[in-house]
Parts: C-alpha cells; structure tokens; sequence
C-alpha cells in the first residue's frame, strides 16, 4: 500500500480571504499580542481565542497526499472549530470515507495547535460524524496522549507532519 493515493483527485477550492484579527500578521509571529498591540498600561489577564484564529492556525496545513493546504480542500472550516475557555474542540472531514490520511491530518493540526497555543488549552481532534468508514478508530488515535506520543517519536510521520506544517504562516 505504499504510494498508494487514496483521492487521486480531490476537489480544490479557492481559499478565503485570512479573517483573523492577526491574519494579516500571522507570517510574522506566533504570539502577536506581545509584538503588535500596545498596552494601555492594564493587566488584560488572560487573552481569549476565538474560532477564527484557530481556523488561521491551521487553513494552510498541507494535505499529505496533495499539493493543497486543508482549506483548499475544504477538509477544515471555521465553523467545525469550537472554543470554550480553556479548550478547543476541532473537526476535520477527511474529502472521502476511506481516506487512509486522515490520522496524519489530524495529528498535523494537533501538532500545529500543541505549537502554537498556550499550555492551559485541551485540544481535541475529531473527524466529523460520518465522514469516514473508521471514524471511531481514527478519533481514538488521534486523542490518545500515549499513540501521540508514539507516532511523533517515528521520526518517518515527524518528517511527514514537517512537511505538512511548513507552509503553515504563509497565507
């Protein structure tokens, strides 16, 4: 099964514009608020994140098996993207039902969410409801603290996820 392309053509679709109040500056900096705000000389506490700036950490992910970010292929979306206080909830949709990726898309968000936000948030990664004959299996994996783990200790899928991520600031 190795090279073996599980959506020789995926449907790509024009990515929207970044919508973020710091898309415009995502290239620069991970953490924006420090760099590009002025105080006004009160301790604010601590930043709430909202949906969009999640859904603009990760819309530029690569897929692994194509030469597309997530966006483009509409696997993630900002309204498959829930934020509470201290955790953020994502759901992914693999483009079909048998997509043998997505384990390495979901652990490339995980990864780039684990990177970027601070320690006091839980993320979750789930495949949306429906969208792939091993649902279950793949949430499990990918919400697992130990599989992950694991999986990002093989340096083969580290390299993978790396390059998944690297054009991940770039739009």
């Amino acid at each position: 099964m190795a090279g073996e392309i599980f959506n020789p053509n995926p449907v790509v679709f024009s990515p929207a514009k970044a919508s973020g109040k710091y898309s415009d500056l995502s290239a620069q900096s991970l953490w924006l608020r420090d760099s590009y705000e002025e105080s006004d000389g009160e301790d604010d506490g601590i930043e709430e994140i909202d949906q969009e700036e999640i859904f603009d950490l990760i819309r530029a992910i690569y897929d692994p098996e194509h030469p597309n970010t997530l966006e483009e292929l509409r696997v993630v979306s900002a309204p498959q993207i829930s934020v509470t206080s201290n955790h953020v909830n994502v759901e992914f949709t693999p483009t079909v039902p048998h997509c043998g990726m997505s384990t390495l898309i979901g652990l490339s968000i995980r990864v780039r969410l684990l990177r970027s936000l601070p320690n006091r948030f839980k993320v979750d990664i789930y495949v949306k409801p429906g969208s792939h004959q091993s649902e279950h299996a793949v949430n499990k994996q990918l919400n697992d603290k130990e599989r992950v783990a694991a999986a990002l200790e093989n340096p083969v899928l580290l390299d993978t996820v790396e390059k998944c991520l690297s054009n991940v600031g770039a739009i």
